[in-house]
């Protein structure tokens, strides 16, 4: 069956719609025609192609100069030159020129039985830098494992730590292993807080005897023990800087080995002392300048 309807909508537009109807179950719905007054239906909408996009690199700004205009080189690391050996200690510890063209009128600064007092340690410290002098610190393990904190203090300074034995005992009453650990348990603290291990050992008391001095040399060191001593350990010069002070002049002589303590009395003696030195003509051995394998 078909159907023509029409349907009109305002005054001059007319729309045909005609609508089959099958006879089966499926339903065809066909719009033939619709025409509107363009007054009344707005166009439909126009899809319009995007323009093509140009992509232009903007105009780059420049940054903010947070650098020099020129570059600054890195600091070029020179190679650590090894020191010159310049003396070496005899027999009876003192120090001797290698040549003739070094100044013979040189003594080795020492001090034994540290670290203990920080007060104490950086007194002497700024006076050794005051006079451009050198030390070695012969210090004990038991005390290090006390004040690791002094000893890097020390090593920092760029002074010389020496080995004075962990326990501070006598060495000639010990067995060899005992002598052996005595040693070898100082050089191991220091190496691990300094980085450095000790080449030089002075025995407690001075006492060593030929086994110690062959177990100091099996690791490494010189055996010392002084040749010019300042007595401040003895308790008549307790607290008198000016007795310490007197000991060490009676006694100098170019190539001494001085012998001093970390002590507050020497501390205070210490800068008047070595202005006498100095003034006499004397120089302050660098640890470093010392041939440890020359006799």
């Amino acid at each position: 069956m078909t159907m023509t309807i029409y349907r009109w909508t305002g005054l001059a537009a007319a729309a045909l719609l005609t609508i089959t109807v099958g006879c089966s179950s499926n339903a065809n719905i066909q719009a033939v025609k619709t025409e509107e007054t363009p007054q009344q239906t707005a166009k439909p909408p126009t899809t319009t192609k995007p323009a093509p996009v140009t992509t232009v690199n903007p105009t780059p700004q420049p940054k903010p100069d947070t650098k020099p205009s020129k570059p600054v080189p890195e600091p070029v690391q020179e190679p650590k030159q090894p020191v010159m050996k310049q003396y070496y200690m005899n027999k009876n510890y003192f120090f001797k020129p290698i040549s003739p063209d070094i100044n013979k009128k040189a003594v080795l600064l020492t001090f034994d039985d540290g670290p203990k007092d920080k007060a104490i340690i950086e007194s002497m410290l700024n006076t050794l830098d005051k006079h451009k002098a050198k030390a070695i610190f012969f210090v004990n393990g038991y005390r290090v494992k006390q004040h690791p904190e002094l000893l890097k203090l020390i090593a920092d300074r760029k002074q010389t730590i020496g080995n004075h034995s962990w326990d501070h005992i006598d060495l000639k009453k010990q067995s060899a292993a005992e002598v052996s650990k005595q040693l070898g348990d100082v050089q191991a603290i220091v190496k691990k807080i300094t980085g450095i291990s000790p080449k030089y050992f002075r025995p407690p008391f001075g006492s060593g005897g030929d086994a110690v001095k062959k177990e100091a040399l099996r690791q490494g060191m010189l055996f010392m023990t002084w040749s010019n001593g300042s007595e401040d350990w003895l308790g008549k010069n307790k607290n008198k800087p000016d007795q310490v002070i007197n000991n060490v002049m009676k006694q100098l002589a170019p190539g001494s080995n001085i012998l001093m303590h970390e002590l507050p009395w020497t501390a205070e003696a210490l800068d008047i002392l070595l202005t006498k030195m100095t003034s006499q003509g004397y120089v302050f051995i660098n640890p470093d300048t010392i041939d440890i394998t020359k006799k």
